[in-house]
């Protein structure tokens, strides 16, 4: 198991892909301290940022720590496929992007773009993630394809856009277009979202336990359910609107939205 600790505040951007457990196996720590990260434009050595000492692993499981500041610390954990990480503070951009296996622990906030484009593995943040929590770069059309993501605290607008399976679990509350252009997968959110859920989503799942300001006028209702099934193991409860969309896409997604948090939207009922 390996540990880094910051050498001192990083001021810019560093670009650090190489921190993934899989490319610290069965290196020596000089041979970690050597492995080439970017700071800004600038190519440098892990070694210049970061203090590395390696201790008895806990796990079979190829491990790394992160202690201290790191909201400028971008791309760790990129591609990995098996293997621990565990970050004790906030982490930059791009956490855990087009991630494949292992898992992902964060002690801390995120910034921008966690498990963007992700494919299995799962990605668990203690504390709150900004915009576009799984989903892609702007121009792409394939967000997260597998996997899970759990998020305690709060999150940003777009999250799980163009989502094509996995799950999305957010116990806080979430802003804008949470499910944009979503095919396949599940959203579940405990808190209230913000408006536009589900635009343009043809498929999948959203389920919100929390207050909405409104649905789009692409949604019919449905039905009324007492509960819905978030996963295996995991049941929301009701009563929840069941709304149909979205049809300016010939959609069928399902959106989930708490009867009891939204009496402003009983007038639906009468549609039934």
């Amino acid at each position: 198991m390996v540990n880094l600790y910051p050498k001192r505040e990083f001021k810019v951007p560093i670009f650090a892909e190489c921190i993934n457990p899989e490319i610290f196996e069965d290196k020596t720590l000089s041979e970690i301290a050597e492995l080439e990260v970017w700071e800004g434009n600038k190519r440098k050595k892990l070694g210049e940022f970061f203090k590395i000492e390696e201790v008895k692993a806990e796990t079979e499981e190829p491990t790394i720590t992160l202690y201290g500041d790191l909201s400028r610390i971008r791309r760790i954990g990129t591609k990995m496929r098996r293997g621990i990480i565990k970050i004790q503070g906030d982490v930059g951009m791009h956490l855990g992007e087009e991630m494949e296996g292992g898992k992902i622990v964060v002690r801390g906030n995120v910034d921008s773009w966690a498990g963007s484009m992700m494919k299995g593995g799962i990605i668990e943040i203690h504390g709150n993630a900004s915009h576009y929590l799984g989903a892609p770069y702007r121009g792409s059309t394939v967000g997260m394809r597998g996997g899970r993501i759990i998020v305690h605290g709060n999150a940003g607008n777009e999250v799980g856009a163009y989502m094509r399976k996995g799950i999305i679990k957010v116990y806080g509350n979430v802003g804008q277009f949470v499910g944009l252009r979503m095919r396949k997968g599940t959203i579940f959110v405990a808190g209230d979202a913000e408006g536009r859920m589900g635009a343009c989503m043809k498929g999948g799942k959203i389920i919100v336990c929390g207050h909405v300001d409104s649905i789009l006028p692409s949604f019919t209702i449905e039905n009324v359910k007492g509960k819905v099934k978030v996963e295996a193991d995991e049941i929301a409860q009701g009563p929840f609107y069941l709304f149909l969309g979205d049809l300016t896409e010939n959609g069928m997604g399902k959106l989930y939205v708490s009867k009891e948090k939204n009496s402003h939207l009983g007038f639906y009922e009468k549609y039934l």
